[in-house]
């Protein structure tokens, strides 16, 4: 019985959040759809199906838990679609939920300093926060609010497919590695869940309020300039 795609892509991601990395295929299944049944990042069948536009289309003016009557403006990402390098925040600050874009304070300001310092400019990078709502008062996010979040992230990444994710902050490195490490322990190593790499840093508000760590972000930044020189010539 035909069945149709929204619904196989659907099952294909109940699969995926339960833990079943790969199910069986018939050949003739295989023959239709090479380019997603080949390769080895799981992102791969999404990125000619789903653009950052229809994930956006998809969280619309998303009224999925209590941080939709606190904030002004839902801050969904900014940046290039096809970029290397993504960076995850924690979530929307004052000036973010004010303006609807991601780093635009001065922790914003830190962070464009972060990326010239490895040769490239915010529009070469894509800028998001695990919450794409601010918690009043900029109090931590709670795990109803993270996980409410979290498919559209997912979403995020699987459509960009960057080559590396730049975690700032102990919240974003930790929801994103699933680990209570802290943030220290963290940074300076490279680790991959699910075909992607990711790498944890500090966050540029961090640095504001302890800009002796500077230093150590910037050997994060060169681990990072690195590995992305690395896959070029790979």
């Amino acid at each position: 019985m035909p069945v149709p795609v929204t619904d196989l892509l659907g099952q294909l991601e109940f699969f995926r959040d339960i833990g079943i990395s790969e199910i069986d295929i018939s050949p003739e299944t295989e023959a239709i759809f090479p380019a997603q049944v080949s390769g080895d990042r799981v992102a791969e069948p999404r990125k000619g199906m789903m653009t950052l536009d229809n994930v956006r289309e998809e969280l619309g003016d998303c009224q999925r838990c209590k941080l939709a009557a606190t904030r002004t403006k839902l801050v969904f990402g900014a940046g290039n679609p096809d970029a290397d390098l993504m960076f995850v925040g924690e979530a929307p600050g004052f000036e973010e939920d004010r303006q609807g874009l991601p780093f635009v304070g001065r922790a914003g300001g830190l962070l464009t300093k972060i990326i010239e310092s490895i040769d490239l400019k915010r529009e070469d990078v894509y800028i998001c926060n695990v919450l794409k709502c601010r918690p009043p008062g900029n109090r931590n996010p709670e795990p109803e609010e993270v996980e409410t979040c979290r498919p559209f992230l997912r979403r995020q990444i699987e459509v960009i497919r960057p080559k590396l994710v730049c975690c700032m902050g102990a919240f974003a490195a930790q929801t994103m590695l699933r680990t209570k490490v802290p943030i220290s322990k963290l940074r300076g190593q490279f680790h991959d869940i699910d075909g992607v790499r990711y790498i944890a840093t500090f966050h540029p508000a961090y640095l504001l309020r302890n800009p002796e760590k500077k230093r150590e972000v910037w050997e994060d930044m060169k681990l990072i300039r690195a590995e992305l020189l690395g896959s070029q010539t790979d």
